[in-house]
């Protein structure tokens, strides 16, 4: 009955999900009929486990979610984005708009800016560049995803998405950890996912298949479906970020936005601080204050890769306002609407984890547990399968990762040592792992970027696979057999 109510559990999480209901009632919900086959006390579970685990979650990483909010709002706020997209689509030219977009995606989302800031500053502009090329607008969410929501969000060494901050606190490690298999895994999605567009804009000029509008109108930042659907995707809640009762302002003009070294400056600045901080500050500094009870006796691995991500951030947040405070209105108002966009989020998935939290407290989770580390193909197989299985229930790459890290992490870091296996290998399989299947239908991302794009399932989501899903699946093996021969690199 144990392994009936946890399956249960995650099915209503995945169906309701899939509805559109918030996880924040799905999660405790699921947790609380998991609970409930396992004969155990369900009020202890819902606000002893489930709120300590959320709690836990929140303390470790919601500074991470309030400074990267803040910052996508006042990049988003400055023209910075909108003069980067402009910049690389005037660069390129209509004669490579996917690439264009696809690069313009990859830029903003590797130096740190939220993947919403992102579909809904490169929404607008692909969708004049499509037109001036005459390519379908069925195929823009296909690129805007393949550059703000793959090799950038997992693969690139250094990246501050949160997926690849998560597992820092796990294994010790940064955010550049395994850099070499990180750059084959990105160079293997980008490239698959390039031919897949290339060969898709072929079949469609083959076609007499021009520039047609999506089959919807396109959502603005401020839509209940965007909001609830997106909020445990990202570190940005949209409507959250908009003054409240109020539209999204109407991006710059052209003439008035940024020119591209000011508006990649702060970009620039978050990459090179958490190179700095990851590999050369932080190591030198005297840290042993951390082993004292009050700080609760941990070490400098522990916490090293969050907090290098956190001063790049405020470094690149310091740049912006300092380049960019003439292009800003109303700087407070830009931060108030940014520290406001990174509640919902943080709170969806930490109600994810909290979820996870009861389902491994479970007895019959002893059971599960042992049939993942009893997959055949050691443990870099049985985490990537884990990662992506949970991914794909919850429809998130962050929460799907972290339920699992919480419930094995630390089983597989003993397996690392046990088999001399560098645990920043399992950083890398853990995060490419978690964003495979998460591009499911119900993805909080997916639904927001075609509602964003005006366009739905039956016209994008094929494109959405190939480039979302099946790319970084092949990343993924690359990565596995790589390191399972080679190590970490």
């Amino acid at each position: 009955m144990g392994l009936l109510g946890i399956v249960m559990g995650l099915g209503l999480l995945a169906w309701l999900s899939y509805r559109g209901w918030s996880v924040l009632v799905l999660a405790p919900a699921g947790a609380l009929v998991a609970a409930a086959f396992s004969g155990e006390p369900l009020l202890a579970h819902w606000t002893l486990t489930f709120m300590t685990a959320a709690a836990g979650f929140m303390a470790q990483f919601f500074p991470l979610f309030l400074l990267g909010a803040i910052f996508g709002k006042l990049m988003d706020d400055s023209g910075a984005v909108q003069g980067i997209a402009r910049w690389m689509t005037e660069t390129l030219g209509t004669e490579r708009a996917m690439l264009a977009v696809v690069l313009a995606g990859a830029l903003v989302t590797y130096g740190g800016v939220s993947l919403f800031v992102a579909f809904f500053v490169l929404a607008p502009m692909a969708q004049a560049v499509f037109r001036a090329a005459d390519l379908p607008q069925r195929l823009m969410p296909a690129a805007i995803a393949l550059g703000t929501s793959t090799f950038t969000m997992t693969a690139l060494p250094g990246t501050p998405a949160i997926q690849n901050a998560i597992p820092m606190p796990f294994f010790g490690t940064t955010g550049f950890a395994a850099p070499g298999l990180g750059l084959i895994a990105a160079a293997v999605m980008l490239s698959t996912g390039m031919w897949w567009l290339a060969r898709a804009q072929k079949i469609a000029r083959l076609a007499g298949e021009g520039y047609r509008p999506g089959s919807r109108p396109q959502a603005t930042a401020d839509d209940p479906l965007v909001r609830e659907r997106g909020s445990t995707a990202t570190h940005f809640d949209p409507a959250e970020a908009a003054p409240r009762g109020a539209s999204r302002p109407a991006p710059p003009a052209n003439n008035e936005l940024p020119g591209i070294v000011v508006s990649m400056a702060p970009l620039v600045v978050v990459v090179l601080v958490n190179l700095l901080c990851s590999l050369w500050l932080l190591p030198r500094l005297d840290t042993s204050y951390l082993a004292e009870a009050r700080f609760g006796s941990i070490s400098l691995s522990h916490m090293g890769g969050v907090w290098a991500v956190l001063l790049a951030l405020a470094a690149g947040i310091l740049t912006l306002l300092a380049l960019q405070r003439p292009r800003l209105a109303s700087p407070k108002a830009s931060i108030d609407a940014g520290a406001n966009a990174a509640v919902l989020p943080v709170l969806s998935v930490a109600s994810l984890v909290g979820f996870g939290a009861v389902v491994a407290a479970l007895p019959a989770f002893a059971s599960v547990r042992d049939w993942v580390l009893g997959l055949g193909g050691g443990p870099l197989v049985s985490l990537a399968l884990s990662t992506n299985i949970l991914a794909a229930l919850t429809g998130s790459a962050s929460g799907g990762l972290t339920i699992a890290l919480d419930a094995l992490g630390a089983t597989y870091l003993q397996l690392a040592q046990q088999t001399a296996l560098d645990p920043a290998l399992l950083h890398r399989v853990a995060v490419i792992g978690a964003g495979t299947l998460d591009s499911l239908p119900h993805n909080g991302a997916v639904v927001s970027l075609l509602a964003v794009c005006g366009c739905t399932h039956r016209d994008s989501y094929l494109d959405i696979v190939m480039v979302g899903v099946i790319g970084p699946i092949i990343a993924l093996v690359a990565v596995i057999a790589l390191g399972s021969h080679f190590g970490s690199f």
